[in-house]
């Protein structure tokens, strides 16, 4: 169910991660560098923690 939820959730394309408080420089940099469309393909990256997600998460107002 949770999965799904974040698998839903679509990231917006032009999205600055540098300016997003709360996430780490390691998953700045590989969110910029990979640019997922969603906060399921965001939470697989190697190096994006949950924490990450959740900053990322309620960036979005989910």
């Amino acid at each position: 169910e949770q999965f799904k939820k974040l698998e839903e959730r679509r990231i917006p394309e032009g999205i600055e991660y540098a300016s997003i408080q709360g996430l780490r420089i390691e998953a700045r940099q590989k969110l910029d560098k990979i640019r997922p469309r969603s906060l399921g393909q965001a939470s697989r990256i190697s190096g994006v923690s949950p924490a990450d997600i959740a900053a990322l998460m309620i960036f979005l107002g989910s």
